[in-house]
């Protein structure tokens, strides 16, 4: 096994690992995010903290069975500018509405990482970017969802802004990175630091 695992099935993080020429393995996590993000909002957490406290629960969890292995783990969560959050859409209808209401409007959204080695955390960043939607029609709505479900359906936006996505804003602020999935820069940065990535 190499040095380095990403504890996620998220093609677009895997890309991002595999263009920066990193080695790696990747594997699922399996952590119940559902359960996981529904007590930390009734606790109260943002959607910072909550991007954050799933990324961990990610790494800590594959980590503290690979002894010696740096598991990266990685979460985003989206707010909308009323501090209602978005997960994942589980079917098209859920997907349509959720652009609807993103639709004309701005949200942000939160991508972190988290290294953890023998179940313990030892390094995090969190990346904010700041995403203007277009007015969207119905009908491009629904197009849009017929057309790409198969990969939106596992993004907090309902977009892959590297694909068919880009389509759906009008302004961004914030690393192309985080809004795909991660705040590379950081992460790179420390994985040099650390010997994980050549210098």
């Amino acid at each position: 096994m190499t040095q380095l695992l990403l504890a996620s099935q998220s093609s677009g993080r895997a890309a991002m690992l595999r263009a920066a020429g990193l080695d790696f393995e990747t594997t699922a996590a399996h952590v119940d995010e559902e359960a996981l993000t529904a007590s930390l909002v009734a606790a109260g957490q943002t959607a910072r903290n909550i991007a954050d406290a799933l990324a961990e629960a990610k790494a800590v969890k594959i980590s503290s069975r690979l002894p010696g292995v740096t598991v990266i783990g990685a979460d985003s969560t989206l707010a909308l500018d009323d501090g209602s959050m978005l997960a994942k859409p589980a079917t098209t209808e859920e997907a349509a509405g959720h652009l609807r209401r993103m639709a004309g409007s701005r949200h942000r959204l939160f991508s972190a990482v988290v290294a953890a080695r023998d179940g313990t955390p030892v390094w995090r960043a969190v990346g904010e970017a700041k995403l203007w939607m277009r007015p969207l029609s119905d009908a491009f709505i629904t197009d849009y969802v017929a057309q790409n479900w198969d990969s939106i359906r596992w993004t907090v936006g309902c977009y892959e802004i590297e694909g068919a996505g880009v389509q759906l804003f009008d302004r961004v602020e914030g690393d192309p990175w985080t809004i795909i999935g991660m705040p590379m820069l950081a992460l790179l940065q420390w994985l040099r630091a650390t010997g994980l990535a050549p210098s």
